[in-house]
């Protein structure tokens, strides 16, 4: 188990603030910074993976590992987050129809998109497992499978040249935005709610950063002189958001969505301010640990294990949902569904370590004495 670090701190951070910001209307969900800028948590949770894909593909003495078996450990890890898609998927739809079963509520099959598989469930069936057909809320993980997909070409083309990924991300980022590309939705209308075509950026620039970090204590300098402009666009996101200022993507010039705060397609202003929030915030991890000890072990417990807390989350939201639905909310609502949130949260985290902890059994071995062709042995082997 690893001790608390900054990359499972703030991985921890955005996991609490995507399962309070997934429950809306909540009375926390005013206090997390997604309300105070103009990027939010998937941000963060998309930039810190690129990061750990740079760490996890290195050995402990921070030389690249053999190219095949970064293919092959990237590969596990996309089938690992598609099985828990389909998973959360299925035990969502479950939730939905239990839920409207038990209030006697057919409309509560509408919620988050879900009205198309009980209307057509062979079709949306097939939409599910393509990922094409996706549920509000459960929606980060279709791109995260995407991206890390595509993180082996992300790896391998870093090794080589720095400058060219960056000059590939950014032309396919640029004419995504431009033309407005994006991976249609099936068996339904419109487009994927994350283009992985733009948020693959965001990936890219969380491996590079970590690669260059790495290697370039000059570079760790020049971050650290940026740290007031980081302050800056913290500060003008701030009053945007207490303004409610957003430009009218009606009114826009095009490409519009290069001057828009659109979350789909991963907008530049919110790219830029969320590079702000990373300079601004660079430093503060190591000024607070030592003072939240326990915050600090919790949050980061969660970020080791971001699946199966992410995972978790996401269905305890949707039950928190449900929950708000029926009894109307209120703070205390709010208190006893966000507290036991948290800490079903921290149960998961702890579960998954102690399982990995547990002594495997070990096989016992056949008896050599018993005859080779016996049913008993037949049975054992």
């Amino acid at each position: 188990m690893r001790e608390p670090n900054a990359i499972d701190f703030w991985r921890g951070f955005a996991l609490v603030t995507i399962f309070i910001n997934h429950i809306p209307g909540n009375l926390f969900e005013r206090y997390t910074f997604s309300q105070y800028g103009i990027s939010d948590a998937a941000e963060l949770f998309v930039f810190l993976a690129g990061w750990s894909i740079g760490l996890a593909t290195r050995g402990r003495d921070g030389t690249p590992e053999p190219r095949l078996t970064t293919v092959l450990r990237l590969l596990s890890r996309t089938i690992e987050v598609y099985r828990a898609q389909i998973t959360i998927m299925a035990l969502a739809l479950a939730m939905i129809a239990g839920c409207a079963l038990y209030l006697d509520n057919p409309l509560i099959l509408e919620w988050h998109n879900a009205g198309g598989f009980f209307a057509d469930p062979i079709q949306t069936m097939v939409g599910v497992v393509l990922l094409t057909h996706q549920l509000g809320f459960f929606n980060i993980l279709p791109l995260y499978v995407v991206l890390i997909a595509i993180a082996p070409a992300v790896v391998l083309i870093g090794r080589v040249s720095r400058t060219l990924l960056l000059a590939l991300s950014l032309a396919l980022y640029g004419a995504s935005l431009v033309f407005e590309w994006n991976f249609p939705s099936w068996p339904g209308e419109g487009d994927w709610f994350f283009d992985p075509l733009c948020w693959q950026l965001l990936l890219v620039l969380g491996f590079l950063a970590n690669e260059a970090s790495r290697e370039s204590e000059r570079l760790r300098r020049l971050w650290r002189r940026l740290m007031p402009l980081g302050i800056v666009i913290v500060i003008v996101g701030v009053v945007l958001a207490v303004l409610e200022w957003r430009p009218d993507p009606m009114l826009a010039p095009e490409p519009r969505l290069v001057f828009t705060f659109d979350k789909t397609y991963l907008s530049p202003a919110r790219l830029i301010h969320f590079c702000g929030m990373v300079l601004a915030f660079q430093g503060v991890y190591a000024l607070i640990a030592p003072h939240v000890g326990r915050l600090a072990r919790f949050l980061s417990g969660l970020g080791r294990n971001s699946l199966a807390v992410f995972s978790m989350g996401s269905l305890l939201s949707l039950a928190g949902q449900f929950v708000r639905f029926q009894t109307g909310g209120g703070i205390f609502v709010d208190i006893s569904v966000v507290g036991s949130g948290l800490i079903a949260l921290g149960f998961t985290a702890w579960f998954v370590e102690w399982r990995s902890r547990r002594p495997r059994p070990t096989r016992k071995a056949p008896d050599a004495a018993a005859p080779a062709d016996t049913p008993s042995s037949s049975r054992s082997a």
